[in-house]
């Protein structure tokens, strides 16, 4: 199939970008890698009056490090985050992460702005925004504010941007030294969307649970954070009795789909065995603490 007639329009910085899109009137998407988009295009599900095109704008490719923060620019591709040595260093849970998002030639083109702008509720990196408790800066035609990943991601393919924003960086707060960390997931092929998917941190002091955060996606409208079964979790040493608790609250949260990948009673029991596997791992790679 091919698209429905639109405009094209090769944009050179942010303001003519947010510029074009206010006047476009909610009729307007943006092109970064088009990894999602041009499918959506072709299959006519999307049919906008104007295509803005922000591959052409100049430094909004980057991983760069602060004191306490990586700030990644919203057209940096899905490849020079998964190779970046700033992210194997700081965030290897989401380096991790990376060599799950899609396949070798997506991850290529594919950008991290558009991933997150598409909230996907299978794709890995909304999970890992909300995990990392990452910043996002939005650009639009009123100036700029920040989102944070918690209330960024609304419902399936929606979010909290508005017809004329852009989001142009992400922020995402270091991992503490000594932090532990694991990323299991379930998929049919490898690079397809997750079934099932789960990644855990968190710390030890005094042989207790600190810290911990438990983000899963695929098993539900958006990605998730398990607060009761962090809550069950933090401030106690790790036991199969509190893991078996923080599985059964797990299950027990979330609301997976049935659909012709898997049945909702599979992705439950899935996410389970999988939450299970990251917080041993995650609190095995704190240091020396004993496997439980």
């Amino acid at each position: 199939m091919k698209p429905a007639p639109f405009e094209y329009f090769l944009a050179r910085d942010v303001e003519s970008v947010v510029r074009a899109l206010a006047n476009a009137k909610g009729e307007a998407k943006l092109l970064a890698g088009g990894q999602s988009l041009v499918p959506m295009l072709n299959f006519r599900s999307l049919r906008p009056a104007l295509l803005v095109d922000i591959n052409g704008i100049p430094d909004m490719s980057y991983v760069r490090e602060d004191d306490n923060c990586i700030r990644i620019g919203a057209i940096t591709r899905h490849r020079e985050l998964k190779d970046s040595p700033v992210i194997a260093a700081e965030l290897p849970v989401l380096r991790e992460a990376m060599h799950h998002v899609a396949h070798l030639a997506i991850r290529n083109r594919g950008t991290i702005g558009g991933s997150l702008s598409h909230a996907d509720p299978a794709a890995e990196l909304p999970m890992m925004s909300l995990l990392l408790d990452a910043t996002f800066e939005i650009a639009s035609s009123k100036g700029r504010r920040t989102v944070r990943a918690g209330e960024f991601f609304v419902g399936a393919l929606t979010s909290a941007l508005e017809e004329d924003d852009m989001l142009v960086e992400v922020q995402v707060p270091k991992l503490p030294k000594g932090t532990g960390w694991s990323f299991q997931e379930i998929a049919r092929r490898s690079g397809d969307f997750a079934m099932a998917c789960v990644a855990v941190v968190l710390t030890r002091t005094d042989n207790a649970v600190r810290d911990v955060r438990i983000a899963m996606t695929g098993v539900a409208q958006t990605p998730v954070r398990a607060g009761d079964a962090e809550n069950i979790l933090e401030g106690k040493p790790l036991t199969g009795g509190g893991i078996g608790a923080a599985v059964a609250a797990i299950r027990t949260a979330v609301e997976p789909n049935t659909d012709l990948h898997a049945s909702a009673e599979y992705r439950r029991h899935a996410i389970g065995i999988l939450a299970d596997r990251a917080i041993r791992q995650a609190w095995e790679r704190t240091g020396d603490a004993r496997s439980v």
